[in-house]
């Protein structure tokens, strides 16, 4: 059993490098200039290694996505013990947004540089993306039974919501915060800010 277990750990050590390395190439190279070649050079090892654990670059790309939507998912589930819906979307929001800030290459990987992922063909290929969004649509309804957000359909609403903190989020990653200083104001408090817009927004709706 300790033999069977070591193996495993091996495996999934290797499996972290070989993300790891892809990772930073895929945003310094970008996908398309990024080879199965260049990620064995990164972590010194032969092609044919990489391919034991993945078939493609696809493949990899893939599992960065699950990987990041895993991360995000896991940081909002600990809002399920808010009870007022409401207050529970107010926060996804913060969750969000403090995701995007504290890990940066995830996020420009699952929302921003262009995916060789087709979800219009393969469904499945996009659950983890689906799983979050279905967890923002179920909060907007559980508020909608509690009266707010009447008359308002929900895949509209939802994608309304999403695009507010993925506008932040994507201005944040890519540095686009600099734009928008004044009175010597930093990215970090930018964010802080437009977070309070958004509530603001949320409780006028």
């Amino acid at each position: 059993m300790a033999i069977a277990n070591r193996k495993q750990r091996e495996k999934e050590e290797m499996r972290t490098l070989i993300l790891d390395a892809a990772r930073s190439l895929f945003l310094e190279k970008g996908y398309e200039n990024t080879s199965i070649r260049a990620i064995a050079e990164n972590i010194e090892y032969s092609p044919g290694t990489i391919y034991l654990y993945y078939k493609d670059k696809d493949e990899i790309f893939h599992a960065l996505h699950e990987e990041g939507f895993r991360r995000m998912l896991e940081k909002m589930q600990p809002l399920e013990h808010v009870q007022d819906p409401f207050e529970r979307l107010k926060a996804m929001g913060a969750v969000y947004l403090d995701f995007a800030e504290n890990n940066r290459d995830f996020y420009d990987l699952m929302f921003i540089i262009q995916a060789p992922i087709k979800h219009e063909e393969n469904a499945d290929d996009w659950e983890m993306g689906h799983n979050t969004l279905n967890y923002l649509k179920h909060i907007i309804r559980q508020c909608q039974e509690q009266g707010r957000f009447q008359g308002r359909d929900i895949n509209y609403l939802s994608f309304a919501i999403w695009s507010m903190v993925h506008g932040m989020s994507a201005l944040y990653c890519r540095d686009r915060c600099k734009a928008y200083h004044f009175e010597n104001m930093e990215a970090k408090e930018l964010m802080d800010n437009g977070y309070k817009q958004f509530v603001a927004m949320l409780e006028k709706l």
